[in-house]
């Protein structure tokens, strides 16, 4: 199975040339024209690598790799950056944001498909010696779980306000929701659900999407607030 890539660049000539290319190159790419919906993609998708341009309308390369890199899921994730921008403080911008490689553009394709060849190698090497790339950090967890825990207890002093656009919830949603809300986490859905995690995954990711959150600790917290669960 070919891995799975997710470009993000507002500029359609590179955006195109730059899939045909990697596609070319036997990798699955999914394109997103902006950050919000890369995020949105990235979420639906769980790519083996994110490929994003820095210089993009109202959110920029850094802010989508901050929002990648504060959600325990992604952490690992392999993100290369394409920007026009070479000089050498805007690579240690780009470095110490979390990203693994910086291109430059003009660049060649070929040095991209290295680039991402190598990042995947490494990744696969990582997960055969112990490492999970794809485990979330557990203290991050932990962390989050903590939080969801005190949002509970401290529930009724949470005000009520009606949701600020009409939020339609399959009934399978809803039950994943309300068990997100009782601080379970995936595996322990899924087992409750009798479903499979990835199912569980699935239907986590559309919550995010329609209540325009991004964490757990978040879409609780937003449930709780606009009533959407007891």
């Amino acid at each position: 199975m070919s891995a799975r890539l997710l470009l993000v660049d507002d500029e359609p000539g590179l955006r195109e040339a730059v899939q045909a290319y990697l596609e070319d190159s036997n990798f699955s790419v999914e394109v997103a024209s902006n950050a919000r919906d890369g995020w949105e993609l990235l979420q639906q998708m769980n790519p083996d690598l994110v490929i994003s341009d820095i210089m993009m309308p109202q959110v920029d390369g850094y802010q989508f790799l901050k929002q990648v890199r504060e959600d325990p899921r992604y952490k690992a994730l392999p993100v290369v950056f394409l920007t026009a921008k070479g000089m050498t403080g805007d690579r240690i911008q780009g470095y110490q944001a979390g990203c693994d490689a910086y291109l430059s553009k003009p660049f060649d394709p070929d040095e991209l498909v290295a680039i991402v060849t190598n990042l995947l190698a490494r990744r696969a090497a990582a997960k055969e010696t112990g490492g999970n790339a794809e485990s979330p950090d557990i203290a991050a967890l932990a962390s989050q779980m903590a939080r969801i825990e005190s949002l509970l207890s401290g529930r009724s002093s949470i005000v009520q306000s009606a949701s600020p656009v009409k939020i339609d919830l399959t009934p399978r949603e809803q039950s994943v929701l309300d068990l997100v809300a009782q601080g379970l986490m995936n595996k322990e859905i899924a087992r409750r659900l009798e479903t499979s995690v990835r199912n569980v995954e699935k239907y986590v990711s559309r919550l995010f999407s329609k209540t325009g959150t991004n964490s757990r600790t978040e879409l609780v917290r937003y449930a709780l607030e606009h009533g959407l669960t007891k």
